[in-house]
């Protein structure tokens, strides 16, 4: 069954070809079935097709990419309000299988109401897949001296040059600045004059910039577990860092107050540290614990981190590998681009270091940002699509939700982006742990759903409390 969690997870593994050249006009899109998913039994609940936009949308008469949209058709199709296009982040995942999966994930509401329609973003899904070599162990990201980090600068300057040289020329034009004229194609093709939108965590940025773009012709936007485009690499990496050690707090108080924690009547910082020490002494290249409870944290699964560190505290560390995300070859093209992560030196890193350790002790500061920002050290130039202030000034109010305590988008960059477009927002802050926060229980839920039905906001923002 296709599962839509905190990240939505591609299945597709196509790689893409040659582009062709593009038309003199842009047609509708063509609709037929889907093809089956040899890893579901269900068959596809909705229809499959594809758009084809410029490469380079400064050059709409050179050559074209093909881009793979799905849709789930309105149930009530005689109350149908439209369009919500969706996108479930990563970057990475397909907005395809999003919408085909629309039947776990959305309210009967919802689906009555609205043509559920899903893009793969260039280099996700069936849209020109990027797939990097990623077998040559790399250096570790904590380069000690200045000897580790030019090894470490070294090697993805090679990384990224070489999963550039594959993925061409797609590589050149993915971030999500494209993407998000991408988006308004797809708007045109399906002969809406406004789309509603729903995106989650990378999802988010593409929806602040589509409404940057296009905001007269957005109609309702929910953004859940929000990007913040304008941190620099301090922030985008201690920001990071100080939400995850604050999450693992509140794991801590769950295992004091829950008799089933495997930890429970336990010391659980003090455990974590052994439990830390424990997996320092194993031959991996970096301690792997810390990868491994952040990705429990998304959910979160409390019950797994407690007995991941009990287990390796006593020296048995459970056998499954650590955790990897799913986009460790498009974010070479996509965060690369949209963040300015280029590390000049190795005192400029030492520094961001200490400040990820003095804001995140527990975590050691091991969390995404840490992990995009070492991965994008070696990318050249400025980044294609640079960091900046939300400007919003045409697009109806969004409604923006946040966990308060969201290990991968902290609550601060929320409030930061609330901040910048108090006219333009309403905040929804689910007072609970996890990575997602939508579809959390009744209240969001009936929150995001009343704002998408109706097109009407909180005059307030709202919280709604933990479950």
């Amino acid at each position: 069954m296709r599962v839509f969690g905190a990240v939505l997870v591609s299945a597709f593994l196509l790689a893409g070809g040659t582009p062709a050249v593009a038309s003199t006009s842009w047609s509708p899109i063509t609709w037929a079935a889907c093809p089956d998913d040899p890893d579901s039994p269900e068959p596809p609940d909705g229809e499959c097709g594809t758009l084809r936009v410029p490469l380079d949308w400064d050059r709409p008469w050179g050559p074209a990419l093909d881009l793979a949209v799905a849709r789930h058709r309105a149930t009530d199709p005689a109350h149908r309000l439209g369009v919500l296009m969706i996108d479930g982040g990563g970057p990475g995942s397909s907005g395809a299988e999003f919408a085909l999966a629309s039947s776990h994930v959305f309210s009967p509401e919802i689906l009555a109401r609205f043509d559920i329609v899903g893009l793969d973003l260039r280099g996700t899904g069936r849209s020109a897949f990027i797939e990097c070599d990623d077998t040559i162990t790399p250096p570790s990201d904590e380069p000690t001296d200045r000897a580790e980090f030019e090894a470490l600068r070294q090697y993805s300057r090679q990384a990224i040059a070489d999963c550039r040289a594959r993925n061409q020329p797609v590589f050149d034009h993915a971030d999500t600045g494209v993407n998000a004229r991408d988006m308004d194609a797809v708007r045109r093709a399906l002969g809406e004059d406004k789309i509603s939108f729903l995106g989650v965590s990378y999802g988010t940025l593409l929806g602040q910039q589509y409404a940057e773009r296009y905001g007269d012709r957005v109609r309702a936007m929910v953004l859940d577990s929000t990007i913040d485009h304008s941190v620099d690499i301090r922030r985008f990496m201690g920001d990071r860092a100080a939400a995850a050690d604050e999450l693992f707090r509140q794991f801590a108080a769950w295992c004091d107050r829950t008799a089933t924690c495997a930890l429970h009547g336990r010391d659980v910082l003090a455990t974590w540290k052994q439990a830390l020490v424990a997996a320092d002494q194993l031959p991996q290249a970096h301690n792997w614990l810390p990868d491994r409870v952040f990705s429990d944290m998304y959910g979160p699964d409390w019950d797994d981190v407690a007995r991941v560190i009990a287990e390796t505290a006593t020296g048995q560390p459970p056998m499954r590998a650590q955790f990897q995300y799913n986009y460790r070859s498009i974010r070479l093209a996509v965060v690369c681009q949209d963040f300015d992560l280029r590390i000049g030196s190795f005192a400029q890193y030492s520094a961001l270091r200490a400040e990820e350790l003095r804001r995140s002790p527990l975590m050691r500061g091991r969390t995404i940002g840490h992990y995009e920002a070492t991965t994008c050290l070696g990318a050249a130039g400025p980044p294609a699509n640079p960091p900046h202030r939300l400007n919003i000034s045409r697009a109806p109010r969004i409604l923006l939700a946040n966990s308060r305590f969201d290990p991968a988008t902290p609550y601060a960059w929320a409030v930061n982006i609330h901040r910048q477009a108090p006219a333009n927002t309403t905040l929804l802050t689910y007072e609970g742990s996890g990575h997602g926060a939508f579809s959390r229980t009744p209240c969001t839920r009936t929150t995001v759903d009343h704002y998408l039905l109706t097109q009407e906001a909180p005059r307030h923002d709202v919280s709604c409390p933990a479950a």
